[in-house]
Protein backbone atom coordinates (compact mmCIF):
# COMPACT_ATOMS: atom_id res chain seq x y z
CA UNK A 1 0.00 0.00 0.00
CA UNK A 2 1.16 3.40 -0.63
CA UNK A 3 2.07 6.10 1.40
CA UNK A 4 2.36 9.58 0.07
CA UNK A 5 5.39 11.48 2.46
CA UNK A 6 6.76 14.95 2.21
CA UNK A 7 10.34 16.07 2.13
CA UNK A 8 12.47 18.47 1.20
CA UNK A 9 15.41 18.51 -2.10
CA UNK A 10 18.10 20.30 -3.20
CA UNK A 11 17.50 21.74 -6.56
CA UNK A 12 21.32 21.44 -7.10
CA UNK A 13 22.29 18.14 -5.47
CA UNK A 14 19.27 16.31 -4.82
CA UNK A 15 20.34 16.10 -1.63
CA UNK A 16 17.11 14.91 0.64
CA UNK A 17 16.08 16.36 3.58
CA UNK A 18 12.88 15.66 6.52
CA UNK A 19 12.50 19.31 6.60
CA UNK A 20 13.35 22.36 5.44
CA UNK A 21 17.18 24.10 5.85
CA UNK A 22 18.35 27.28 4.33
CA UNK A 23 22.07 25.82 3.63
CA UNK A 24 22.18 22.47 1.91
CA UNK A 25 24.27 20.14 3.62
CA UNK A 26 25.95 18.67 0.51
CA UNK A 27 27.00 21.28 -2.32
CA UNK A 28 26.85 24.09 0.92
CA UNK A 29 24.61 26.40 -1.20
CA UNK A 30 21.73 28.64 0.29
CA UNK A 31 18.06 28.74 -0.28
CA UNK A 32 17.66 25.66 -2.56
CA UNK A 33 15.46 23.03 -0.89
CA UNK A 34 11.83 23.02 -2.35
CA UNK A 35 9.22 20.97 -0.98
CA UNK A 36 8.15 17.67 -2.31
CA UNK A 37 5.92 15.03 -2.49
CA UNK A 38 6.88 11.04 -2.59
CA UNK A 39 5.34 7.86 -2.41
CA UNK A 40 6.15 5.33 0.54
CA UNK A 41 5.13 1.80 -0.15
CA UNK A 42 5.12 -0.74 2.66
CA UNK A 43 6.05 -4.60 1.21
CA UNK A 44 2.59 -6.50 0.47
CA UNK A 45 1.11 -9.17 2.29
CA UNK A 46 2.31 -13.04 1.11
CA UNK A 47 -1.52 -14.08 -1.35
CA UNK A 48 -2.49 -17.20 -1.25
CA UNK A 49 -4.45 -19.08 -3.87
CA UNK A 50 -7.64 -20.38 -2.28
CA UNK A 51 -7.43 -24.07 -4.21
CA UNK A 52 -3.58 -24.30 -3.72
CA UNK A 53 -1.68 -24.12 -7.53
CA UNK A 54 -4.10 -23.92 -9.89
CA UNK A 55 -3.36 -22.94 -13.90
CA UNK A 56 -6.35 -21.19 -15.85
CA UNK A 57 -8.92 -22.88 -17.88
CA UNK A 58 -11.09 -23.16 -20.85
CA UNK A 59 -14.21 -21.89 -20.32
CA UNK A 60 -15.78 -24.41 -22.17
CA UNK A 61 -13.86 -27.13 -20.09
CA UNK A 62 -15.10 -25.78 -16.32
CA UNK A 63 -17.23 -27.98 -14.36
CA UNK A 64 -19.87 -27.30 -11.90
CA UNK A 65 -21.23 -24.15 -14.02
CA UNK A 66 -24.92 -24.55 -12.38
CA UNK A 67 -24.91 -23.64 -8.96
CA UNK A 68 -26.24 -25.96 -6.56
CA UNK A 69 -28.91 -24.67 -4.42
CA UNK A 70 -31.17 -25.90 -1.49
CA UNK A 71 -34.64 -24.43 -0.58
CA UNK A 72 -34.44 -22.96 3.14
CA UNK A 73 -38.24 -23.59 3.40
CA UNK A 74 -38.94 -20.09 4.07
CA UNK A 75 -40.87 -19.52 0.64
CA UNK A 76 -40.56 -15.45 1.11
CA UNK A 77 -36.56 -16.02 2.06
CA UNK A 78 -35.90 -17.90 -1.24
CA UNK A 79 -37.44 -15.37 -3.49
CA UNK A 80 -35.44 -12.89 -2.19
CA UNK A 81 -32.18 -15.51 -2.32
CA UNK A 82 -33.00 -15.95 -6.05
CA UNK A 83 -35.11 -19.05 -5.56
CA UNK A 84 -33.00 -20.80 -2.86
CA UNK A 85 -29.87 -20.49 -1.41
CA UNK A 86 -26.28 -20.87 -3.26
CA UNK A 87 -24.25 -23.49 -2.21
CA UNK A 88 -20.77 -21.83 -1.11
CA UNK A 89 -22.20 -18.34 -1.32
CA UNK A 90 -21.44 -15.44 0.84
CA UNK A 91 -24.68 -13.23 1.91
CA UNK A 92 -24.67 -9.68 3.77
CA UNK A 93 -27.57 -9.30 5.94
CA UNK A 94 -28.28 -5.38 7.08
CA UNK A 95 -30.81 -3.59 8.76
CA UNK A 96 -31.29 -0.97 11.84
CA UNK A 97 -30.63 -2.17 15.58
CA UNK A 98 -33.84 -4.52 16.65
CA UNK A 99 -35.41 -5.00 13.34
CA UNK A 100 -34.92 -8.56 13.96
CA UNK A 101 -32.05 -9.72 11.91
CA UNK A 102 -31.21 -11.88 14.50
CA UNK A 103 -34.50 -13.41 14.98
CA UNK A 104 -34.52 -13.59 11.27
CA UNK A 105 -31.16 -15.96 10.59
CA UNK A 106 -32.29 -18.09 13.33
CA UNK A 107 -35.75 -18.56 11.82
CA UNK A 108 -34.21 -19.13 8.68
CA UNK A 109 -31.92 -22.06 11.07
CA UNK A 110 -34.88 -23.17 11.99
CA UNK A 111 -36.14 -24.39 8.68
CA UNK A 112 -33.50 -25.75 7.35
CA UNK A 113 -32.79 -27.96 9.99
CA UNK A 114 -36.33 -29.07 9.61
CA UNK A 115 -36.13 -29.92 5.85
CA UNK A 116 -32.48 -30.89 6.20
CA UNK A 117 -32.08 -32.62 9.34
CA UNK A 118 -28.57 -33.85 8.35
CA UNK A 119 -26.75 -30.28 8.10
CA UNK A 120 -24.46 -29.01 11.10
CA UNK A 121 -25.24 -25.36 11.31
CA UNK A 122 -22.34 -22.86 13.34
CA UNK A 123 -24.13 -19.78 15.00
CA UNK A 124 -20.98 -17.25 16.06
CA UNK A 125 -22.30 -14.19 17.91
CA UNK A 126 -20.06 -11.51 19.02
CA UNK A 127 -22.86 -9.34 20.63
CA UNK A 128 -25.06 -11.48 22.59
CA UNK A 129 -24.02 -14.52 24.96
CA UNK A 130 -25.16 -17.82 24.47
CA UNK A 131 -27.83 -18.03 26.86
CA UNK A 132 -29.56 -15.11 25.40
CA UNK A 133 -29.17 -16.89 21.79
CA UNK A 134 -30.37 -20.06 23.30
CA UNK A 135 -33.43 -18.12 24.73
CA UNK A 136 -34.77 -16.11 21.25
CA UNK A 137 -34.16 -20.13 19.31
CA UNK A 138 -36.48 -21.92 22.12
CA UNK A 139 -39.09 -19.00 21.88
CA UNK A 140 -39.21 -19.71 18.03
CA UNK A 141 -39.17 -23.07 18.86
CA UNK A 142 -35.19 -24.15 17.36
CA UNK A 143 -34.17 -27.33 19.18
CA UNK A 144 -31.71 -29.11 17.60
CA UNK A 145 -28.36 -31.04 18.27
CA UNK A 146 -26.82 -29.54 15.00
CA UNK A 147 -26.94 -26.02 15.71
CA UNK A 148 -23.63 -25.18 17.50
CA UNK A 149 -23.85 -21.91 19.23
CA UNK A 150 -20.70 -19.77 20.57
CA UNK A 151 -20.16 -16.40 21.52
CA UNK A 152 -16.66 -14.99 19.69
CA UNK A 153 -15.09 -11.93 18.62
CA UNK A 154 -11.69 -12.95 17.80
CA UNK A 155 -11.30 -14.52 13.86
CA UNK A 156 -8.89 -16.62 14.42
CA UNK A 157 -10.87 -18.76 16.86
CA UNK A 158 -13.18 -18.74 14.44
CA UNK A 159 -11.13 -20.26 11.89
CA UNK A 160 -10.57 -23.16 14.44
CA UNK A 161 -14.18 -23.71 15.01
CA UNK A 162 -14.98 -24.14 11.59
CA UNK A 163 -12.29 -27.08 11.17
CA UNK A 164 -13.63 -28.90 14.33
CA UNK A 165 -17.19 -29.05 13.68
CA UNK A 166 -16.66 -28.48 9.95
CA UNK A 167 -20.28 -27.15 9.75
CA UNK A 168 -22.42 -26.64 6.39
CA UNK A 169 -23.71 -23.23 6.83
CA UNK A 170 -22.26 -20.57 9.40
CA UNK A 171 -23.81 -17.43 10.67
CA UNK A 172 -21.60 -14.50 12.10
CA UNK A 173 -23.48 -11.79 14.27
CA UNK A 174 -22.17 -9.45 13.64
CA UNK A 175 -19.54 -8.66 11.29
CA UNK A 176 -18.25 -5.53 13.15
CA UNK A 177 -18.05 -6.90 16.16
CA UNK A 178 -15.14 -9.49 14.64
CA UNK A 179 -11.57 -8.83 15.19
CA UNK A 180 -8.55 -10.17 13.49
CA UNK A 181 -5.55 -10.49 15.18
CA UNK A 182 -3.34 -10.17 12.38
CA UNK A 183 -4.56 -6.63 11.33
CA UNK A 184 -3.64 -3.64 13.14
CA UNK A 185 -6.50 -1.64 13.53
CA UNK A 186 -9.74 -0.96 15.82
CA UNK A 187 -12.48 -3.54 16.12
CA UNK A 188 -15.56 -2.93 13.69
CA UNK A 189 -13.15 -0.37 11.45
CA UNK A 190 -13.10 -0.35 7.41
CA UNK A 191 -9.56 -2.63 7.48
CA UNK A 192 -10.84 -5.15 10.12
CA UNK A 193 -14.02 -5.78 8.61
CA UNK A 194 -12.50 -5.97 4.68
CA UNK A 195 -9.74 -8.04 6.42
CA UNK A 196 -11.57 -10.81 7.40
CA UNK A 197 -14.42 -10.50 4.88
CA UNK A 198 -11.82 -11.55 2.38
CA UNK A 199 -10.21 -14.37 4.04
CA UNK A 200 -14.05 -15.45 4.59
CA UNK A 201 -14.71 -15.16 1.43
CA UNK A 202 -11.83 -17.23 0.67
CA UNK A 203 -13.06 -20.31 2.81
CA UNK A 204 -16.47 -19.76 1.30
CA UNK A 205 -15.72 -20.39 -2.03
CA UNK A 206 -12.88 -23.08 -1.52
CA UNK A 207 -15.06 -25.08 1.27
CA UNK A 208 -18.18 -24.98 -0.17
CA UNK A 209 -19.46 -23.14 3.18
CA UNK A 210 -22.36 -20.99 3.18
CA UNK A 211 -22.08 -17.97 5.03
CA UNK A 212 -24.41 -15.37 6.26
CA UNK A 213 -22.99 -12.08 7.64
CA UNK A 214 -24.95 -9.24 9.45
CA UNK A 215 -23.97 -5.52 9.01
CA UNK A 216 -24.83 -2.65 11.09
CA UNK A 217 -26.61 0.58 9.76
CA UNK A 218 -26.02 4.39 9.84
CA UNK A 219 -28.39 7.36 10.23
CA UNK A 220 -28.42 6.84 6.86
CA UNK A 221 -29.47 3.58 6.16
CA UNK A 222 -26.10 2.31 4.42
CA UNK A 223 -23.83 -0.67 6.02
CA UNK A 224 -21.58 1.03 8.25
CA UNK A 225 -18.46 1.03 7.42
CA UNK A 226 -17.48 -0.75 4.65
CA UNK A 227 -19.71 0.06 1.74
CA UNK A 228 -16.62 -1.78 0.12
CA UNK A 229 -18.04 -4.92 1.79
CA UNK A 230 -21.16 -4.79 -1.00
CA UNK A 231 -18.83 -5.43 -3.99
CA UNK A 232 -17.02 -8.59 -2.21
CA UNK A 233 -19.90 -10.56 -1.18
CA UNK A 234 -22.19 -12.26 -3.57
CA UNK A 235 -25.68 -11.37 -2.23
CA UNK A 236 -26.80 -8.26 0.21
CA UNK A 237 -30.51 -7.92 1.41
CA UNK A 238 -31.78 -5.80 3.86
CA UNK A 239 -34.33 -6.07 6.71
CA UNK A 240 -36.96 -3.31 6.74
CA UNK A 241 -39.61 -2.44 8.58
CA UNK A 242 -41.32 0.53 11.20
CA UNK A 243 -40.09 -1.35 14.68
CA UNK A 244 -43.03 -0.54 16.63
CA UNK A 245 -45.44 -1.90 13.43
CA UNK A 246 -45.34 -5.69 12.69
CA UNK A 247 -44.78 -5.94 8.66
CA UNK A 248 -40.87 -6.71 7.78
CA UNK A 249 -39.67 -6.10 4.18
CA UNK A 250 -36.84 -8.26 3.50
CA UNK A 251 -35.27 -6.71 0.24
CA UNK A 252 -32.61 -7.93 -2.35
CA UNK A 253 -30.35 -5.32 -3.65
CA UNK A 254 -27.58 -7.26 -5.24
CA UNK A 255 -27.87 -11.34 -6.07
CA UNK A 256 -24.72 -12.74 -7.93
CA UNK A 257 -27.26 -15.69 -8.70
CA UNK A 258 -30.81 -14.39 -8.76
CA UNK A 259 -33.14 -11.37 -9.65
CA UNK A 260 -32.41 -8.18 -7.57
CA UNK A 261 -35.25 -5.89 -6.18
CA UNK A 262 -37.00 -9.12 -5.18
CA UNK A 263 -38.96 -8.54 -1.55
CA UNK A 264 -40.19 -10.77 1.26
CA UNK A 265 -42.97 -10.07 3.37
CA UNK A 266 -43.01 -11.18 7.26
CA UNK A 267 -44.84 -10.33 10.63
CA UNK A 268 -42.97 -10.00 13.74
CA UNK A 269 -44.96 -11.24 16.40
CA UNK A 270 -44.48 -13.22 20.08
CA UNK A 271 -43.41 -16.89 18.30
CA UNK A 272 -41.06 -14.90 16.29
CA UNK A 273 -41.44 -14.17 12.02
CA UNK A 274 -44.17 -15.42 10.03
CA UNK A 275 -44.18 -15.18 6.46
CA UNK A 276 -47.23 -13.03 4.72
CA UNK A 277 -48.93 -15.21 2.24
CA UNK A 278 -50.89 -12.30 0.89
CA UNK A 279 -48.97 -9.17 1.26
CA UNK A 280 -51.65 -6.76 -0.12
CA UNK A 281 -54.22 -7.19 2.59
CA UNK A 282 -51.88 -5.06 4.92
CA UNK A 283 -51.34 -2.49 2.69
CA UNK A 284 -54.64 -1.55 2.40
CA UNK A 285 -56.56 -0.65 5.27
CA UNK A 286 -60.38 -1.76 5.80
CA UNK A 287 -62.99 -1.08 3.24
CA UNK A 288 -64.99 2.28 4.00
CA UNK A 289 -66.81 3.51 0.59
CA UNK A 290 -67.64 6.84 2.70
CA UNK A 291 -64.39 7.62 3.39
CA UNK A 292 -62.98 9.69 0.65
CA UNK A 293 -58.89 10.70 0.27
CA UNK A 294 -58.04 7.37 -0.15
CA UNK A 295 -57.02 5.69 -3.26
CA UNK A 296 -55.49 2.55 -4.78
CA UNK A 297 -52.23 1.65 -6.48
CA UNK A 298 -50.13 -1.41 -7.56
CA UNK A 299 -46.04 -1.47 -7.19
CA UNK A 300 -43.75 -3.90 -8.64
CA UNK A 301 -41.54 -5.10 -6.15
CA UNK A 302 -39.16 -7.13 -8.17
CA UNK A 303 -41.65 -9.93 -9.70
CA UNK A 304 -44.21 -9.67 -7.56
CA UNK A 305 -47.40 -6.96 -7.51
CA UNK A 306 -48.05 -5.58 -4.33
CA UNK A 307 -51.09 -3.42 -4.04
CA UNK A 308 -51.40 -0.72 -1.88
CA UNK A 309 -53.48 2.01 0.05
CA UNK A 310 -52.59 5.76 -0.53
CA UNK A 311 -54.72 8.47 1.76
CA UNK A 312 -54.44 11.61 1.89
CA UNK A 313 -55.69 14.70 4.17
CA UNK A 314 -56.25 18.85 2.35
CA UNK A 315 -56.69 21.09 4.93
CA UNK A 316 -57.04 24.93 5.06
CA UNK A 317 -54.12 26.72 6.74
CA UNK A 318 -55.39 30.20 7.70
CA UNK A 319 -51.88 31.48 9.20
CA UNK A 320 -49.91 31.15 6.13
CA UNK A 321 -48.66 28.88 3.00
CA UNK A 322 -49.22 25.47 3.41
CA UNK A 323 -47.75 22.51 4.96
CA UNK A 324 -46.27 19.41 2.84
CA UNK A 325 -46.16 16.05 4.95
CA UNK A 326 -45.51 12.89 4.15
CA UNK A 327 -45.19 9.30 5.33
CA UNK A 328 -43.57 7.02 2.95
CA UNK A 329 -43.04 8.84 -0.01
CA UNK A 330 -40.21 11.59 -0.95
CA UNK A 331 -41.00 15.59 -0.36
CA UNK A 332 -39.84 16.66 -3.25
CA UNK A 333 -41.75 14.26 -5.06
CA UNK A 334 -44.96 15.26 -3.19
CA UNK A 335 -44.35 19.10 -3.87
CA UNK A 336 -43.60 18.09 -7.28
CA UNK A 337 -47.21 16.50 -7.63
CA UNK A 338 -48.98 19.09 -5.68
CA UNK A 339 -47.54 21.63 -8.36
CA UNK A 340 -48.78 19.94 -10.92
CA UNK A 341 -52.20 19.91 -9.38
CA UNK A 342 -52.26 23.50 -8.92
CA UNK A 343 -51.27 24.58 -12.50
CA UNK A 344 -52.74 22.29 -14.72
CA UNK A 345 -56.31 21.66 -12.43
CA UNK A 346 -56.37 25.04 -11.45
CA UNK A 347 -56.48 24.42 -7.63
CA UNK A 348 -54.94 26.83 -5.55
CA UNK A 349 -53.20 24.87 -3.29
CA UNK A 350 -50.75 26.76 -1.22
CA UNK A 351 -52.83 27.74 1.36
CA UNK A 352 -53.78 24.24 1.38
CA UNK A 353 -51.83 21.48 4.43
CA UNK A 354 -51.17 18.34 1.92
CA UNK A 355 -50.46 15.36 4.26
CA UNK A 356 -50.28 12.25 2.82
CA UNK A 357 -49.48 8.41 3.97
CA UNK A 358 -49.10 4.78 2.23
CA UNK A 359 -50.66 2.53 4.42
CA UNK A 360 -48.94 0.15 6.04
CA UNK A 361 -45.08 2.20 6.54
CA UNK A 362 -44.68 0.82 2.83
CA UNK A 363 -42.11 3.48 1.34
CA UNK A 364 -42.89 4.40 -2.33
CA UNK A 365 -39.44 4.79 -4.36
CA UNK A 366 -40.70 4.32 -7.75
CA UNK A 367 -43.54 6.41 -9.75
CA UNK A 368 -45.90 4.42 -10.88
CA UNK A 369 -48.20 5.32 -8.10
CA UNK A 370 -48.16 9.52 -8.89
CA UNK A 371 -51.70 9.27 -10.42
CA UNK A 372 -52.68 7.46 -7.35
CA UNK A 373 -51.35 10.27 -5.13
CA UNK A 374 -53.09 12.68 -6.69
CA UNK A 375 -56.74 11.06 -7.05
CA UNK A 376 -56.00 10.96 -3.54
CA UNK A 377 -55.67 14.76 -3.08
CA UNK A 378 -58.27 15.66 -5.37
CA UNK A 379 -60.40 13.11 -3.22
CA UNK A 380 -59.50 15.04 -0.32
CA UNK A 381 -59.97 18.71 -1.75
CA UNK A 382 -63.39 18.03 -3.37
CA UNK A 383 -64.72 15.45 0.10
CA UNK A 384 -65.61 13.07 -2.85
CA UNK A 385 -64.67 9.00 -2.25
CA UNK A 386 -62.84 6.80 -5.04
CA UNK A 387 -64.45 3.49 -5.34
CA UNK A 388 -62.37 1.03 -3.68
CA UNK A 389 -62.37 -1.13 -6.82
CA UNK A 390 -60.57 0.85 -8.43
CA UNK A 391 -56.78 1.34 -9.08
CA UNK A 392 -54.77 3.90 -10.40
CA UNK A 393 -51.25 2.78 -12.41
CA UNK A 394 -49.14 5.60 -13.66
CA UNK A 395 -46.44 8.36 -13.64
CA UNK A 396 -46.97 12.41 -14.06
CA UNK A 397 -44.49 14.48 -15.79
CA UNK A 398 -44.84 17.99 -15.22
CA UNK A 399 -46.54 18.94 -18.24
CA UNK A 400 -49.42 17.11 -16.70
CA UNK A 401 -48.81 14.19 -18.74
CA UNK A 402 -49.86 10.56 -17.82
CA UNK A 403 -46.71 7.84 -18.34
CA UNK A 404 -46.56 4.31 -19.27
CA UNK A 405 -44.93 2.00 -16.53
CA UNK A 406 -43.05 -1.62 -17.15
CA UNK A 407 -45.16 -4.85 -16.63
CA UNK A 408 -48.37 -3.24 -17.36
CA UNK A 409 -50.08 -6.48 -18.26
CA UNK A 410 -48.80 -8.41 -14.61
CA UNK A 411 -50.17 -5.64 -12.88
CA UNK A 412 -53.75 -5.55 -14.82
CA UNK A 413 -53.74 -8.84 -14.48
CA UNK A 414 -53.19 -9.45 -11.10
CA UNK A 415 -55.88 -6.79 -10.43
CA UNK A 416 -58.08 -8.94 -12.03
CA UNK A 417 -57.44 -12.09 -10.11
CA UNK A 418 -58.26 -9.98 -7.03
CA UNK A 419 -61.14 -8.35 -8.01
CA UNK A 420 -60.72 -4.86 -9.25
CA UNK A 421 -63.17 -3.92 -11.53
CA UNK A 422 -61.86 -0.36 -12.86
CA UNK A 423 -57.98 0.45 -13.95
CA UNK A 424 -56.88 3.83 -14.85
CA UNK A 425 -54.02 3.55 -16.92
CA UNK A 426 -51.50 5.91 -19.15
CA UNK A 427 -53.32 5.66 -22.64
CA UNK A 428 -50.33 4.62 -24.22
CA UNK A 429 -50.01 1.13 -21.96
CA UNK A 430 -53.97 0.94 -23.09
CA UNK A 431 -52.75 -0.66 -26.10
CA UNK A 432 -50.50 -2.88 -24.96
CA UNK A 433 -53.04 -4.71 -22.56
CA UNK A 434 -55.75 -6.98 -23.90
CA UNK A 435 -59.29 -6.58 -23.25
CA UNK A 436 -60.45 -8.70 -19.88
CA UNK A 437 -63.93 -9.13 -18.84
CA UNK A 438 -65.64 -7.70 -16.17
CA UNK A 439 -62.73 -5.27 -15.97
CA UNK A 440 -62.82 -1.68 -16.94
CA UNK A 441 -59.47 -0.26 -18.50
CA UNK A 442 -59.40 3.21 -19.25
CA UNK A 443 -56.55 5.01 -20.37
CA UNK A 444 -55.69 8.91 -20.33
CA UNK A 445 -53.09 11.24 -21.59
CA UNK A 446 -53.49 13.92 -19.14
CA UNK A 447 -53.62 13.92 -15.09
CA UNK A 448 -56.35 16.48 -15.35
CA UNK A 449 -58.74 13.97 -16.75
CA UNK A 450 -59.60 12.44 -13.63
CA UNK A 451 -61.11 15.48 -12.35
CA UNK A 452 -63.56 14.78 -15.46
CA UNK A 453 -63.91 11.02 -14.58
CA UNK A 454 -64.31 11.74 -10.66
CA UNK A 455 -65.16 14.64 -9.28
Amino acid sequence: MAKIKQIFECQICQHQLAKWAGQCPACKNWNTFEEKQTMEFKQAKKITHRDGNKSPQKINQIKGIDQYRFQSGLSEFDRVMGGGITLGSLTLIGGEPGIGKSTLLLEVCKSILTKNNDYKILYVSGEESEFQVAGRAKRIGLSSENIFVVNETCWEKMKDYLEEIKPDIMVLDSIQTTTSIDVQANSGSSTQIKEITYDLMNICKSKGLTCFIVGHVTKEGNIAGPKMLEHMVDTVVYFEGDQIGLYRILRSVKNRFGNTQEVGIFEMNQDGLNQVENPSSYFIDEKDDLSYGRSLSCLMEGTRTLFVEIQALVNENKYGNGRRTGQGVDSNRLSLLIAVIEKYFQIPLSFQDVYLNVVGGLKLNSRESDLSIIASVMSSYYMRPIPLDTIFIGEVGLTGEVRPVPFIEKRVHDAKQLSYKKIIVSARDLGKVDKIKDVQIIGIKKADELKRLFM
